[in-house]
């Protein structure tokens, strides 16, 4: 081989590193440290949300407390806690390209685990709800109701057309679907889930730029799907609880069973006392203690409350610690901090849209929203429920409940939003915008819709 042909093997040797060389120029130009640092906001919310559950999960776990073992509560709930901020820590580093490619098999895992979950499921307050890993039990309807708005974003963002602010109908009809699967899988855990799924979604296709008549197609289907459902339901409702049924579930602390096998007759009845004007006065049985203890909690904690640990009512209160422990907050420190715990929930969606306008593309911008309305939702029906708004249900409060898999799936939601926040690039950055235009598919290269 002469010098001419070796000068020739090291220049096409040279011209086939070039892209890859690129490539790896343009990742470092989105990950690079001083121009991408964490978002203070999210991370402030989220330390002062974990402050809160703490301190309040202490006292409203005293249902569960041992006389050998008075802290072991805590310290599972504080072990979860660690394993979400490690979570949270690694996301955030994380380009949320890699969410991109994830989330398929995130959302496939979660419709797939919800199904098992109606297969070999748990059983819990009447109804298969979780899987049994060791001597762990998983959840995964926290995981579809990520599942959904991450699904949710995906498609969007895929679907956007160009020459307007609207998204195809192939995309609409494909977030329908979506919505639908996990809906259906929800449907025999309660309404509220399946309420805040499409609560969820809505939202989602309001800031992902689909058209008003669109949508209001869309909330018309999700009309008279539901009600047909709701029909469905109530078709096997059975009237005659006998009064062993009855005295099972009380000794169990579980809802009434019905020879019909469904929740039917729970739901109607607990519709039926919401709307009762004098509720509030009703005598204290096995069917209306959580709502009852609830109000008590709350009228005892007044503006200020009686103090942390001096909780009356979190040793009578049935799932004080997760389902109902918003009570147990108002009660301890007062209306003042439960009004402080609400705008803390509701900040955290603010910051969302304030960081999701300034994104030039939609992903990003999807990404964060269905993150953020994903744990305000919750928080905002956990609430509601508590304080009498909403009729009894059972729904965690983020990050402040009990509970390994609310923890963990919110820890994801919020790790998804700081590597968002981190590395997407904003508008007027056109050097960050070139180089997240290379890195990103290219059905992903369209405008953010809230800057149309």
């Amino acid at each position: 081989m002469n010098q001419s042909d070796t000068i020739l093997d090291r220049a096409g040797t040279d011209a086939a590193e070039a892209p890859a060389a690129s490539a790896k120029a343009d990742y470092e130009t989105l990950t690079e440290p001083n121009k991408k640092r964490t978002d203070r906001y999210i991370w402030g919310i989220y330390l002062l949300l974990l402050l809160v559950s703490l301190v309040e999960l202490f006292s409203a776990s005293s249902q569960e407390v041992t006389a050998d073992n008075i802290y072991g509560p805590i310290i599972r709930h504080a072990q979860f806690l660690g394993i979400g901020l490690l979570i949270m820590l690694g996301l955030q580093r994380l380009h949320y390209r890699w969410i991109y490619f994830c989330t398929p098999a995130f959302v496939v895992a979660s419709i797939g685990a919800m199904v098992l979950v109606l297969l070999v499921g748990v059983n819990i307050n009447g109804a298969r709800r979780g899987l049994g890993i060791g001597s762990f039990v998983v959840l995964p309807a926290e995981f579809i109701k990520l599942a959904a708005a991450l699904g949710m974003a995906w498609i969007l963002a895929r679907n956007q057309l160009k020459k307007c602010n609207d998204v195809s109908t192939r995309g609409v009809a494909y977030c329908l679907a979506l919505v639908a699967v996990c809906c259906g899988l929800l449907f025999s855990h309660g309404l509220t889930n399946t309420l805040l799924i499409v609560a969820i979604s809505l939202s989602m296709m309001v800031v992902g730029g689909v058209s008003m008549k669109k949508i209001g197609i869309v909330s018309l289907c999700f009309i008279l799907a539901g009600g047909g459902a709701i029909i469905y339901k109530l078709a096997g409702r059975n009237d005659n609880v006998t009064e062993q049924a009855v005295r099972i579930a009380e000794l169990n602390k579980e809802e009434v069973k019905t020879s019909a096998g469904n929740r039917s007759d729970t739901w109607i009845g607990r519709l039926e006392r919401h709307f009762r004007l004098a509720k509030y006065e009703d005598p204290i049985n096995n069917l209306n203690k959580q709502e009852q203890f609830s109000y008590m909690a709350q009228a005892h904690g007044g503006l200020f409350g009686v103090g942390p640990g001096n909780s009356r009512e979190n040793a009578r209160l049935p799932l004080a610690f997760s389902d109902y422990i918003y009570a147990i907050v108002i009660e301890e420190c007062g209306m003042v901090t439960g009004v402080v715990v609400l705008l803390l929930y509701l900040l955290l969606l603010a910051r969302a849209g304030s960081i999701a306008v300034r994104f030039k593309q939609t992903f990003p911008c999807l990404l964060v929203i269905g993150c953020a309305l994903y744990i305000v939702y919750q928080a905002l029906f956990h609430m509601a429920i508590v304080s009498g708004v909403f009729p009894v249900s059972g729904q965690p409060l983020p990050l402040i409940s009990k509970g390994g898999t609310s923890i963990i799936v919110t820890s994801i939601a919020l790790g998804i939003m700081l590597s968002v926040s981190r590395h997407a690039a904003v508008k007027g950055d056109k050097e960050a915008i070139r180089a997240e235009m290379k890195v990103l598919p290219e059905n992903l290269h369209s405008d953010n819709p809230s800057q149309l």
